[in-house]
C-alpha cells in the first residue's frame, strides 16, 4: 500500500513496537551481563538471578551450559546444586 508521496506506508502497532523494544532492551542486557562478566571475570550473586536449589521444569543446572561440575557455575557465586535453577540458565548444546 503507498502513501501519497508513493512509497510504501508502513504502519507499526503500538504492541508490536513495544514488544521489539522489550527484546531489544532484554538482548542489550544479557550481552551486557555476559560482556561484563566475562572482563571482569566476577560473579553475580544467587539473590540477583533467582537461584534456587530445585530445578525449574526440565532445566537444571546440571543440563545448563553456565555449571561448572560438581557444585560450580560460570556466572553465580556460591556453592551450586546440580539440580537447582536460575534466570540466566542456557541449555547446553546437545542435553
Amino acid at each position: 500500500m503507498a502513501n501519497g508521496s508513493g512509497r510504501p506506508s508502513i504502519t507499526l502497532s503500538r504492541r508490536c513496537l513495544l514488544r521489539q523494544v522489550a527484546v531489544a532492551a532484554g538482548s542489550a542486557a544479557v550481552l551486557g551481563i555476559a560482556t561484563s562478566e566475562r572482563a571482569n571475570a566476577a560473579q553475580v550473586s544467587q539473590k540477583l538471578v533467582a537461584y534456587q536449589p530445585t530445578p525449574h521444569g526440565t532445566q537444571q543446572c546440571d543440563n545448563c551450559a553456565q555449571f561448572q561440575p560438581p557444585s560450580g557455575c560460570k556466572v553465580v557465586e556460591g556453592t551450586i546444586s546440580p539440580n537447582g535453577w536460575c534466570k540466566v540458565y542456557v541449555k547446553k548444546p546437545g542435553s
